[in-house]
């Protein structure tokens, strides 16, 4: 298959129902006309008399990929307990896939992909698909979300990269000490308001080169980072500048941790305050400020976090 040629995909499945009947079709809709794969669907090739058993034979051995959609009818047809006379194309299937299982294991487990919708379940995966050791793909929504685990199996791209190794030193613990990282000028957001800037910022007559600063009139702003677990604690000085135009403001500051909110800290010009809080295991931090009452004034909020390191 070419760089550019997009994955062939067979989709077998059983007629339980016209409504299951259905949710195939539009499922394999979704995937040839929104994502692009290119996909063989029995109910598109009834526009004329075939041999249907070849017909299978043809997309069961040349795909590059087979989606079984599981539901009760296509297990008791795919291990035999069906009648013969019934569902003979399932069964015909099912039977092709068994074999091609059995004569290359490694290859075919990769190729062969049980899709389990949400009105199935695990249980409707026939068993030599291995349902309960091997990956199955549940899609919950016809969705470019719902469908990630199914892709990246087909286009072999894991939805998380594996990061370049890192040096070894032997095990060894660096003597450095934590890696300290600012938070204003460290690390990228991941969200902020579009009032908070990066500069420097003189709270209490101390300068704080690195700060995150609010003078605009957001009712609550807010910088939103990524941690993934990486650091430990977080420290800085929530303060009123002492440029403030309006001297007699009071800030509100908060730090949310995985959507957890802190205390809330108040502040005035001249009385900042000192943040030192624990983020182990944090995914996601988020830093709040703001000044209540100023809507509709002239008034902006002219608050900073002051230099926040994360250790």
């Amino acid at each position: 298959m070419a760089d550019n040629e997009p994955p062939h995909v067979f989709v077998t499945y059983a007629h339980d129902s016209p409504e299951h009947k259905d949710r195939v079709r539009l499922f394999a809709d979704f995937l040839h006309s929104r994502i692009g794969l290119e996909v063989h669907l029995d109910q598109w090739d009834d526009n004329e008399r075939r041999d249907w058993s070849l017909w299978a034979l043809k997309h069961l051995d040349t795909a590059n990929f087979v989606v079984v959609i599981a539901s009760p009818e296509y297990k008791r047809r795919a291990e035999g307990t069906a009648a013969p006379d019934e569902g003979r194309g399932s069964q015909f299937e099912a039977a092709r896939i068994r074999d091609r299982l059995t004569r290359d294991l490694g290859r075919e487990i990769k190729r062969v992909l049980p899709v389990v919708f949400p009105q199935q379940s695990v249980e409707d995966i026939p068993n030599f698909l291995n349902p309960f050791s091997t990956t199955r793909y549940p899609v919950d929504a016809f969705t470019e979300e719902g469908v990630e685990d199914l892709l990246a199996a087909i286009t072999g791209r894991a939805r998380h990269q594996r990061p370049e190794r890192g040096r070894w030193s032997g095990g060894a613990v660096s003597a450095t000490g934590p890696h300290r990282t600012s938070l204003a000028t460290g690390l990228e957001w991941r969200a902020c308001s579009d009032g908070v800037r990066t500069e420097g910022a003189r709270i209490n007559d101390v300068h704080y080169a690195d700060s995150i600063v609010l003078r605009a009139a957001e009712r609550l702003a807010f910088v939103e980072v990524d941690l993934g677990m990486a650091y430990r604690r977080l420290t800085a000085v929530a303060g009123v500048l002492d440029d403030a135009v309006e001297p007699f403001q009071v800030g509100h500051f908060r730090v949310l941790l995985d959507g957890r909110p802190s205390p809330e800290v108040k502040v005035a010009l001249g009385k900042p305050a000192t943040i030192d809080i624990g983020v182990a295991g944090v995914l996601t931090l988020r830093l709040e400020f703001h000044r209540p009452g100023t809507t509709g004034t002239r008034w902006f909020p002219e608050l900073a976090w002051g230099d926040p390191v994360l250790d």
